[in-house]
């Protein structure tokens, strides 16, 4: 997992966005900036399991279990869509033992 995401932090959607579910993909609305994002079928579910707080290590867990992918290949790809989820303001992130959520800055 990218080193600036441990396992332990948790992530979970903002509330600056409106989301929709079609067919098995997500499209998602932020309300800030006015742009839509889709997520495909394994990026939707990452998104619907970030509707509640969740460790990295949750979610990678979860992905795992439900769909066949190498460990390996797991990490690289869940820290590069949390990070995509991050910049565009669409998750808050929070470190374990941090009382702050990082957000990126406006973009």
């Amino acid at each position: 997992m990218d080193s600036t995401l441990p396992l332990t932090t948790t992530v979970t959607a903002t509330r600056h966005h409106v989301s929709c579910d079609l067919s098995e993909e997500v499209v998602i609305l932020q309300l800030q900036d006015g742009i839509y994002y889709g997520l495909n079928p394994v990026g939707a579910r990452v998104w619907a399991l970030v509707q509640e707080p969740r460790t990295v290590e949750d979610i990678k867990a979860s992905l795992l279990n439900e769909y066949e992918v190498e460990p390996s290949q797991c990490d690289r790809d869940l820290a590069t869509l949390l990070s995509e989820l991050s910049i565009r303001q669409l998750i808050e992130v929070r470190h374990e033992g941090c009382d702050t959520v990082s957000r990126p800055p406006n973009v």
